[in-house]
């Protein structure tokens, strides 16, 4: 094979993954708006904080979705760095939500809502999503796109809060464990501030 040839087959590998990387972005904010609807909404009835907040969650990634898609529109040195530094803030707006949420409701002793609408759409976002984060993780990798995992690995802390919040509503549901869900979210912020400090760093290497 000459190398001609090599490379154009590289540049066509190339594009095909930056293509799968948009449309899985797009699919990120399409799902992420209708998810926060029904989890704000819900939350707002029931009552629910952690609902509440799962539709916050849902928000940040709707936002984090965009930046790659812009990235990826018109990959350059700058958008990259940009792009970086942006999911980075997300992480750290999430971490910092979440960590504000989980210290108030454990202060306040807030006993979280049973909600079947709840319980039903952390089952269903958590396995929508976690074929979702893979995917982008494997093409963000075939890429060497850092923003991309950057992306994926925030779309895990979602898969991860989606699945704090069927358990703590489980447990308090079965066993009366109001405090579970909020010591499982702040394991996630912490995560999230781990990942977001990363983040940040890549985009000023």
């Amino acid at each position: 094979m000459s190398q001609n040839h090599q490379h154009n087959t590289d540049g066509n590998d190339k594009e095909v993954l930056r293509k799968k990387g948009l449309k899985l972005a797009w699919f990120i904010v399409g799902w992420d708006v209708v998810e926060g609807v029904v989890a704000v909404t819900a939350g707002i009835i029931a009552g629910s904080i952690a609902l509440i907040g799962f539709g916050i969650d849902s928000a940040i990634e709707v936002f984090a979705a965009l930046v790659v898609i812009w990235h990826l529109r018109h990959t350059s040195d700058t958008r990259y760095k940009t792009a970086l530094k942006l999911i980075a803030a997300s992480f750290f707006v999430l971490a910092a939500y979440v960590g504000y949420k989980s210290i108030s409701d454990l202060v306040g002793q807030h006993q979280p809502d049973v909600s079947i609408v709840g319980i039903v759409l952390s089952i269903v976002a958590t396995a929508v999503m976690v074929p979702v984060a893979i995917m982008q993780k494997r093409t963000g990798q075939a890429l060497g796109n850092k923003v991309l995992i950057a992306q994926s690995n925030e779309t895990w802390l979602s898969n991860y809060l989606s699945i704090s919040l069927l358990v703590g509503l489980s447990l308090n549901a079965l066993f009366g464990l109001w405090w579970a869900d909020p010591v499982i979210a702040l394991l996630i912020a912490a995560v999230a501030a781990k990942e977001g400090w990363e983040a940040w760093e890549e985009a000023n290497e």
